[in-house]
């Protein structure tokens, strides 16, 4: 059972899962699915990357890919900063 307590900060977030997809690195896949995100989410906080995998084609890694769990904190009623 939940009780209220005072007024408190009461931050509330949400999770998305993203993959990224690079030629380059798993850190660049990760990087692109990060500032994709952030043209269309505000309040972004943390991730979590969850799984690496790959593309193999002629014997050679052709892709990197990387699933993330992103973090962003959703906006108050009350309050237009985050």
């Amino acid at each position: 059972m939940l009780r209220k307590i005072g007024k408190m900060d009461g931050r509330t977030y949400k999770t998305i899962e993203l993959v990224g997809v690079s030629d380059i690195s798993y850190d660049d896949a990760a990087n692109q699915a990060i500032a994709r995100a952030s043209h269309t989410l505000e309040g972004l906080r943390w991730y979590k990357v969850t799984d690496l995998r790959g593309l193999i084609r002629d014997g050679e890694v052709a892709e990197y890919q990387v699933t993330l769990q992103l973090g962003f904190r959703l906006r108050d009623r009350d309050r237009a900063d985050i």
